[in-house]
């Protein structure tokens, strides 16, 4: 199973980053422009509160730069910690296994964000080829999220 993390100290606190993170606009304010995440009408945020008790969101379509539908996330939460993380396990059109976890603690005066991704490819071998682009993307997410922050200190 390929597997990757990628962490950064982000600075804002836990609580803003949290505030941030947990919304589909923050989730689409890290993954754009190469990607937008079209979640359910139904999905406010993915705190607690808002996450069904078996933690199914449903499917979530990909957009390739904001557009092209190009694979889906059928997402499922397997934990939710307000203000700490979340523990994401899904399939996915290209996926038949897609493990995320995301943590964050505080550090400095900001916080450490750390996302541990985990992945089966529908195709055999894909993973060698797949692994290297969505650690890209992380990267990507990471650098989003940490601009975004530097407006909010």
């Amino acid at each position: 199973m390929p597997t990757f993390t990628v962490s950064t100290v982000v600075p804002a606190s836990p609580a803003a980053v949290w505030a941030r993170i947990v919304t589909p606009e923050g989730v689409n304010g890290e993954l754009m422009p190469i990607v937008r995440m079209r979640f359910p009408k139904a999905v406010r945020s993915l705190a607690p509160a808002d996450v069904p008790a078996d933690g199914r969101l449903g499917r979530c379509w990909l957009f390739l730069f904001g557009v092209v539908p190009f694979d889906y996330d059928d997402v499922r939460l397997e934990r939710v910690d307000e203000g700490v993380g979340f523990h994401e396990r899904s399939t996915m059109l290209s996926q038949r296994a897609w493990e995320h976890e995301r943590t964050l603690a505080p550090e400095g005066l900001g916080t450490r964000v750390t996302d541990r991704v985990a992945f089966v490819p529908r195709v055999p071998g894909a993973g060698v080829l797949l692994a290297p682009v969505f650690a890209a993307v992380f990267r990507h997410r990471h650098r989003r999220l940490a601009r975004w922050a530097r407006g909010t200190t």
